[in-house]
């Protein structure tokens, strides 16, 4: 975005609109192409309920219904999820190098929604796997936030002391994965980041709690703008920077324990899509927010095409693609700032 164009109404709705078309192509995109390729003519039959869809393959049909359709909505809700909580902790924290997987807010959501599952509260819950998703994501964030918040030292101690915690994460979770009675390759799919085991009942599950908390920090926007000065000026500003904050922290921690409780811990997406937006269309989170989470819903949907395509018929977890395209930017970025 022109530095100079101030920022309307008019403006943000049409690149909201630009956006919007880039991820419904993506979703048909989804939808059809795959190890089984869903003609064109019979995607629109089967999106269309109340049309005679006799003429369309059976196997075509349950492909569209039992796979393609949860697995797109998921990817839309899980990539759209994380570049919004990507941007908030970028923020939040005042390094663009900041992203839920780096600072280890997925390792700590990971290793909740593991111990539900490995201790069979899920399976008497319905909730426990995101609640305890949710709990380890914010124990995270407080314990990146005080181990690296401190004013003698550089701007990537947070960064550093993510990577630290997530290391010490990491070992968590491969004990708990041996625990489990489930195939160890479904675990550490699960643990790179896998959309293949998606439902409609998880969709239903994400929906009603993405949206709402996307809504809510989109209505923070005004308020992220003037914690990007910092928090003094904030606070001059007339922003209660304590309040603010508390709610930006646990609304991204929320959204990304969330969304990994069901898609596993994928990376790189809060880097790599906030980046991009940031420099497309600025700074200002009015519009950022929006684009990002169009742009991350697009990003993992494409990424996850490329996943079940590049091999097939085997397939990759979706995380190995994002950390393949995340990876040289993060080091772009380091770059940049050292």
């Amino acid at each position: 975005m022109d530095a100079a164009r101030p920022l309307t109404v008019q403006y943000t709705a049409r690149i909201s609109l630009l956006l919007g078309g880039v991820l419904l192509l993506s979703v048909l995109a989804g939808l059809s192409v795959g190890a089984y390729d869903i003609t064109f003519s019979d995607l629109l039959k089967l999106l269309q309920p109340w049309s005679d869809d006799g003429g369309v393959d059976h196997t075509a049909r349950s492909v569209f219904t039992e796979i393609r359709l949860p697995r797109v909505l998921l990817a839309l809700l899980v990539g759209g999820g994380l570049a919004v909580a990507g941007v908030v902790f970028q923020v939040l924290l005042r390094n663009v190098l900041a992203d839920p997987y780096i600072l280890g807010v997925s390792g700590g959501a990971s290793v909740g929604a593991l111990t539900a599952i490995a201790t069979g509260v899920s399976g008497v819950f319905l909730l426990a796997q995101p609640l305890l998703a949710f709990v380890g994501a914010l124990a995270v964030v407080m314990l990146v936030y005080r181990f690296g918040a401190t004013r003698t030292t550089g701007d990537n101690t947070l960064i550093l002391s993510g990577v630290m915690i997530g290391a010490f994460l990491s070992a968590v979770i491969l004990t708990l994965v041996t625990t489990m009675d489930r195939p160890v390759r479904n675990a550490l799919f699960w643990l790179v980041g896998y959309l293949g085991n998606a439902t409609l009942l998880e969709v239903v599950i994400l929906i009603p709690i993405v949206f709402p908390l996307v809504l809510l920090i989109l209505l923070f926007a005004g308020r992220m703008n003037i914690l990007a000065l910092g928090s003094e000026a904030a606070g001059h500003l007339g922003v209660s920077v304590r309040a603010t904050r508390g709610v930006l922290y646990a609304a991204a921690s929320l959204l990304t324990a969330a969304v990994v409780s069901f898609s596993g811990a994928i990376g790189f997406v809060g880097l790599i899509v906030p980046h991009i937006c940031r420099r497309v269309f600025g700074p200002d989170h009015r519009l950022l927010l929006p684009a990002a989470f169009f742009t991350g819903a697009s990003f993992l949907i494409i990424s996850d095409i490329i996943a079940r395509s590049v091999i097939a018929p085997s397939e990759l977890p979706v995380g190995a693609v994002t950390a393949a395209l995340g990876a040289p930017v993060f080091l772009y970025i380091l770059r940049r700032k050292t």
